[in-house]
């Protein structure tokens, strides 16, 4: 571990994702290119000539945030003068390449596409294409051009608390906007070039027309490309559902799981290589060139691409069989990654591939250390146990923070399914290859798709297990990086016990006890009034500790789906929902609140100065409620029509009024004065 700590590279991917999170969260850096290439140099010439070892230090770790800082911006199409948004006027046209084919919606198909001319400029820039589903028409392709007439729109922020951040997420992979359209306002152009990216989707279309000849089940087939071509949009929410409660929802994308497992198998079929002259050289190359290869079939999507460059660096270090060559290959992927991809950082598949292999490495010796199996069935099976078990402790403490469940059967689920995947992803190459050679033989189809058929019911045998998937378990992100610090202090007092060890990691139990004192005394201090938004319906919620309060308009059952509740209970720790019905009008941190629905009553004496919350469309005279009650504020949720809503706001805007539109302007929060947030 000493020796881990010292290895220069992991202070440089520490300073570097230091200068990612501050360039994007903070947008550090605003002075253009020039300047930030001129700190660059000037830092670089400083290194060249200083001496001291302290100042040495110092100045590389300045250096590396700074590198993190400049790979932000150079990769952010934004701050480029040939940005589309530059370009635009109230008639443009533009052209557009189709980057990826993404997984469609209800009602549209998704594509990823790059804006490559506005008018007559030459632009950069990627959107989200919004294509309504038409029946006739096929998909788009990948590396098509289209030209359109495009009105370009606002990704929308979440309207609700703790609700999924599309727009964040769409950010972070450098989409600010989207375009909706309809075939008939596209003109394909058709593929003026062919791109790598091109060259896969090409390839995989081939394999998925050879593949549908040999009857696979709907199911079966939607396994099998997603197993193998990195296509997940076939397959149903259903089995999403199942495969995510068994805790195997790894298995369906093609990550390092996969990579793992066929790196595995390619360095026991080139091992006869090491007993030639210059064999080692070979067998890695040979390894490298077969993941590559394996990675253009599966789409070389992001998650391909991310898992095969780690595996590849894994590949050249396992070839010297030096100690802890695999974490300092870990730790160099991560590096050269986040320099070419910085924002990968962000990618929650990028944190889980990194923190499962780091816990197989640094916690699977010890616990395979445990007991000593004396048969080869029991060391497989223990071996697997083991490897199962200390990826779980790496990615536990970030699962619960992002998906707030805990599939306990996640042993039994990998101890079925990880040994069978091996032989699925061998049988699977092989089956793509004799398909596309036409010369696949129905009974081998039918086998594998047996196989696979009953993969998909042990799992959901598994995720109907209701009793053993611990779910809304809330995890905050302090108490996430406290976990993280007591099972790394665990993990090197097992690995080196010592004292200065044990203190290290009472330290850590006692930083997990105050946070959780903390946030236990904020959420039973907390007191707040929500108006939720929820189009065509009324949720409002009183806060007061862990008692939250909820008066709706939904039946029962609508009420006990609604998410942006559960959500809400789940990000803030809330113990106790209850339905009830709140008095028309109330006191709230001694601000009165006045709730007027559909029968638009209002006149009230000696009420000045209250919060109004308009639902259901009441007929009101705005200008005239302005005037008697003089509001602090006017709300208007999600089942108010909109035409009475930008009516509301052209008068409320006259009275000088502040207006609050929940469709708009996401739910109204107010906050107890006596409250710790």
């Amino acid at each position: 571990m000493k020796r881990l700590l010292n290895y220069l590279p992991l202070h440089f991917v520490v300073l570097l994702i230091l200068g990612i999170s501050t360039q994007f969260f903070c947008e550090f850096w605003q002075f253009g290119f020039l300047k930030l290439i001129g700190l660059l140099a000037l830092i670089s010439f400083f290194l060249l000539f200083v001496k001291y070892k302290k100042i040495l230090t110092f100045l590389s770790f300045v250096l590396f945030f700074f590198v993190g800082v400049s790979v932000v911006y150079f990769n952010n199409d934004v701050n480029y003068k040939e940005y589309y948004q530059n370009h635009l006027s109230n008639n443009s046209t533009a052209i557009l390449k189709v980057n990826s084919v993404l997984k469609s919606g209800n009602f549209y198909d998704k594509y990823e596409v790059e804006i490559t001319q506005i008018d007559t400029n030459k632009t950069k820039g990627i959107v989200l294409l919004n294509v309504k589903k038409d029946s006739v028409l096929k998909p788009l392709k990948t590396d098509e051009f289209l030209f359109v007439k495009p009105i370009f729109k606002e990704l929308i922020p979440p309207l609700n608390p703790y609700q999924f951040n599309y727009k964040s997420y769409l950010a972070k992979k450098g989409i600010h906007q989207q375009l909706f359209l309809e075939n008939s306002q596209i003109k394909s152009l058709g593929f003026k070039e062919t791109s790598l990216f091109g060259l896969s989707s090409i390839f995989r279309d081939k394999i998925q027309i050879s593949l549908k000849k040999y009857q696979f089940k709907t199911d079966e087939l939607a396994v099998i490309k997603a197993l193998l071509l990195g296509q997940r949009q076939d397959i149903s929410k259903e089995l999403i559902t199942d495969y995510s409660r068994a805790g195997a929802i790894h298995i369906l994308a093609v990550s390092g799981l996969h990579v793992g497992i066929i790196l595995l198998i390619l360095s026991w079929l080139f091992k006869p290589f090491e007993k030639l002259r210059k064999g080692k050289f070979l067998k890695t190359f040979f390894i490298i060139l077969f993941l590559w290869m394996f990675a253009f079939v599966a789409g070389l999507s992001a998650s391909v691409v991310r898992a095969v460059t780690m595996f590849t660096f894994l590949a050249i270090g396992m070839s010297f069989k030096r100690k802890n060559v695999v974490e300092f290959s870990l730790i160099t992927s991560m590096f050269f990654l986040l320099i070419v991809k910085p924002m990968f950082l962000f990618d929650v598949g990028f944190q889980l591939s990194y923190l499962a292999v780091f816990g197989i490495i640094r916690v699977q010796p010890k616990l395979y250390g445990i007991y000593k199996p004396r048969f080869i069935i029991d060391k497989k099976i223990w071996e697997l146990v083991t490897v199962s078990v200390a990826a779980q402790i790496g990615i536990l403490p970030l699962t619960l923070y992002y998906f707030h469940q805990f599939p306990s059967l996640f042993l039994l689920s990998n101890l079925i399914i990880i040994p069978c995947l091996s032989t699925i992803l061998i049988v699977g190459i092989l089956v793509i290859t004799l398909s596309l050679l036409g010369v696949l033989p129905q009974f081998l189809a039918d086998i594998y798709g047996f196989v696979i058929s009953q993969m998909n019911n042990f799992v959901s045998w598994v995720s109907n297990q209701e009793e053993f998937l611990l779910k809304e378990i809330s995890l905050s992100f302090l108490m996430m990086i406290a976990l993280y610090v007591a099972i790394t202090s665990l993990t090197r007092l097992l690995i080196y016990f010592s004292p200065k060890k044990i203190i290290y990691f009472l330290a850590s139990i006692l930083f997990v006890q105050s946070i959780f004192v903390f946030e236990n005394y904020q959420k039973k201090t907390k007191k707040e009034f929500i108006v939720f938004h929820k189009s065509r319906k009324s949720v409002l919620g009183i806060r007061g500790g862990s008692r939250f309060e909820v008066h709706h308009n939904l039946d029962s059952l609508s009420f006990q789906k609604l998410n942006l509740i559960r959500s809400y209970k789940i990000g803030e720790n809330v113990n106790q929902i209850l339905e009830t019905n709140i008095n028309p009008i109330f006191k709230f941190n001694k601000i009165p609140v006045l709730l007027i629905d559909s029968l638009g009553v209002y006149q009230l004496n000696q009420l000045k100065n209250p919060i109004v919350v308009l639902q259901h469309s009441p007929k009101i005279n705005l200008e005239r409620l302005i005037r008697v009650l003089q509001p602090k504020q006017i709300i208007a949720d999600g089942s108010n029509y909109k035409s009475y809503i930008n009516r509301w706001k052209i008068t409320s805007k006259k009275q000088k009024t502040p207006f609050h539109y929940t469709g708009r302007n996401g739910a109204y929060i107010l906050k107890s004065k006596n409250s710790n947030f």
